[in-house]
């Protein structure tokens, strides 16, 4: 349960949309210059943080009415927090339309920061107490599209800690780099690269690259003279949907060499794309960590790889989270 920093006040809704930011006008001085001079010691002491959770809580919602109910105050009152604040930081942070909030330019910015701000204030109370009973958390976002194969072999050491509660969601890239922002997750793991930027300090480790396969059922016979991928035209072929990251790669190999297999289905689960491998009867481009339990059995059978396609895998964290010894120790699966 993620706990809330201590400012007297209930529980922050999660989930909520920041309020529409109004698009920047280019008489709007630069970001940068925005806050200049918030950053002096002397004037942070007289930052108002009540103020600061007020704003923080109304940016979210993008309404007052229900932030002052969940707070029991008056929307007036609100209101004249949220004033105070902009003329301490002399800017203004919401345009106001139509009973509608719109953030400004400098209210984006404030609301950046803000998520950050008590967003570690939440982990480092959830911290604290996990400490105080002398365990650990880690929180675990995985890509929809990421083989649950190579997830279980990434998790394995973490599941003999004794000492640690281990949650893990599975969500699209986006939502979970999000969460990952809002100090929400620890670590995402995904099988797309994703670029930092000033809004989104994150960083990106490679961890592993897998095998692309083509893999059929056991009794299927190999001619001898097959080739990949030139002998899957016309071909009956189970593959990954088109928001899989190997998708892309893949239909651009065909093109370049004019090849029109029969696709009998498009998976974007791999969990689900493993049965269809081993039911159908068809064969299936697959990485080759989601079959590897098949492939040992025997139930399938290694036609042959690409030799220019592999699934990549890496870990993507806050650029500003605190160093995680179980997460820094842990290795590729495919290097233990």
């Amino acid at each position: 349960m993620t706990r809330q920093p201590s400012v007297s006040t209930p529980p922050a809704t999660r989930g909520a949309s920041p309020a529409r930011r109004s698009p920047p006008a280019a008489s709007r001085p630069r970001p940068a210059a925005l806050l200049a001079g918030a950053v002096e010691p002397k004037l942070l002491q007289q930052l108002n943080f009540h103020h600061l959770y007020y704003f923080w809580r109304v940016a979210r919602a993008g309404r007052l009415t229900q932030v002052a109910s969940d707070l029991h105050l008056s929307q007036s009152a609100l209101s004249t927090q949220i004033q105070k604040l902009e003329q301490r930081l002399s800017q203004p942070l919401f345009e106001r339309r139509h009973r509608q909030l719109n953030l400004t330019e400098a209210g984006a910015l404030v609301f950046a920061y803000a998520e950050n701000i008590f967003g570690l204030g939440q982990e480092l109370l959830t911290r604290l107490t996990d400490w105080q009973q002398g365990g650990a958390r880690l929180r675990v976002g995985a890509v929809a599209t990421l083989s649950r194969n190579y997830l279980e072999n990434w998790c394995r050491p973490l599941l003999a800690d004794e000492g640690l509660h281990l949650s893990i969601e599975a969500d699209n890239l986006e939502s979970l780099i999000e969460k990952l922002l809002r100090h929400e997750l620890d670590v995402v793991l995904s099988n797309e690269a994703v670029s930092a930027d000033a809004e989104r300090p994150i960083h990106c480790r490679f961890l592993d690259a897998q095998p692309i396969s083509l893999v059929g059922p056991a009794h299927h016979k190999r001619p001898k003279s097959f080739q990949l991928p030139r002998d899957l035209h016309g071909q009956s072929l189970a593959l990954p949907s088109r928001r899989h990251a190997l998708r892309g790669p893949l239909d651009a190999l065909f093109l370049s060499q004019d090849i029109a297999p029969r696709i009998r289905a498009e998976v974007d689960d791999m969990a689900m794309l493993r049965l269809i491998a081993r039911d159908s009867g068809w064969l299936t481009i697959v990485p080759e960590v989601v079959v590897q339990d098949e492939l040992k059995s025997g139930q399938l059978r290694r036609l042959g790889s690409f030799k220019d396609l592999k699934e990549n895998f890496y870990a993507i964290s806050s650029a500003h989270r605190h160093r995680l010894e179980r997460l820094h120790g842990l290795a590729p699966p495919s290097t233990r």
